[in-house]
């Protein structure tokens, strides 16, 4: 599933230039994740490298939108071109 970044977010910068799917960008008042984008770094990394380097850990898988493993690949798939 995406992530979300909950309304603890400092606006440290941190995690919007590890995001290798660019679906970090700064919000109204904190960071956001397009989930649209968002592959929790399938295809790019283990795990995800926004929390991996979050120093307040708020961000937490979205259960808005949840999606399989194999659906996060295809959607890795979608954005890099790699069909």
């Amino acid at each position: 599933m995406a992530l979300i970044i909950d309304d603890s977010c400092i606006n440290c910068d941190m995690c919007e230039p590890e995001c290798p799917n660019q679906a970090i960008a700064m919000g109204a008042e904190i960071y956001e994740i397009d989930p649209d984008r968002c592959t929790e770094c399938v295809g790019h990394y283990d795990k995800p490298t926004c929390v991996s380097v979050c120093p307040i850990n708020c961000i937490d898988p979205d259960p808005a939108h949840p999606e399989t493993q194999d659906e996060l690949l295809i959607k890795y798939a979608r954005l890099t071109g790699k069909l």
